[in-house]
């Protein structure tokens, strides 16, 4: 116990520094709103993940990349449900650049389920100078790689909350404080969720209305931003289901592994006094 108690106390030293110096960055936490795939039995909503891939299609792919997502991956079990025909049809709508051809030449050609999500950007520097001078990161894994929340115990409990993060940020655009007006950069925005901000040089990329989905679901600020972190948050994690299912299998497995060797030990030492 001795030697446990300066240990304790240095954990909460070490946690109060991380909140220290998250507190000193001026980024706020992220909203605290709920996805249907939290929890160990969560699971993805198809519907929302693919009104999730029009957003990502129609807003963020106009800057960002992709790369580790494949078309034919919206097929996959667990996703967003399209069939094979429709991914075929999604792939046939984006130009990708290709080759050499038999004669060295590069050509353009329509996209096939196989490809990877293209890049409006032929590399970094032609996206950074299109953007400002800054690089819209590729969006493959942010939900795992940007944190929505900070503490040991909140994260043990709730995640990371990149989805949330993700949430927050496109939606948390705001006018600069009247203090901050004249710190304001040339080229930037406010947004007070932004984790090396307040100022980012990505512009409000999502507005009411700017999305339409075909089956008529709500397409304000807030529900497009729902969408696309949801779908984000499945690019991040597709294995997720199958994930939760099968640590539930084997924590069953576990039980009734425990509940045998239990008998087991009674039927072994019951001449033992």
């Amino acid at each position: 116990m001795k030697k446990f108690i300066p240990l304790l106390f240095a954990g909460l030293s070490f946690g109060a520094l991380a909140i220290g110096a998250h507190a000193g960055e001026g980024a706020l936490d992220a909203k605290h709103i709920s996805y249907s795939f939290e929890g160990p039995f969560g699971k993805f909503d198809k519907a929302q993940l693919q009104r999730g891939y029009k957003v990502f299609k129609e807003v963020c792919s106009n800057c960002h990349s992709m790369k580790l997502v494949s078309f034919r991956n919206l097929s996959d079990k667990g996703g967003p449900g399209f069939t094979e025909d429709q991914v075929k049809a999604l792939a046939a709508t984006f130009t990708v650049h290709d080759g050499p051809n038999d004669k060295g030449d590069m050509f353009d050609r329509k996209g096939r389920a196989s490809d990877a999500f293209p890049w409006n950007f032929p590399n970094d520097e032609a996206a950074k100078a299109a953007n400002g001078g800054a690089l819209p990161p590729d969006l493959s894994l942010i939900t795992k790689a940007r944190e929505g929340w900070h503490g040991t115990f909140n994260q043990l409990i709730n995640g990371i909350g990149g989805p949330q993060y993700v949430y927050s940020l496109v939606s948390g655009f705001q006018d600069e404080p009247a203090d901050l007006a004249k710190e304001k950069p040339e080229g930037k925005y406010y947004n007070p969720y932004f984790v090396n901000g307040p100022w980012i040089s990505m512009p409000p990329p999502l507005s009411d209305g700017l999305v339409t989905f075909d089956d008529g679901s709500p397409n304000k600020v807030d529900d497009l931003a729902r969408d696309v972190s949801a779908f984000l948050a499945w690019t991040a994690e597709p294995k997720m289901e199958e994930r939760k299912k099968t640590g539930f299998e084997v924590m069953i497995y576990l039980a009734v592994l425990a509940g045998l060797l239990y008998f087991l030990k009674k039927q072994v030492w019951r001449d033992v006094h």
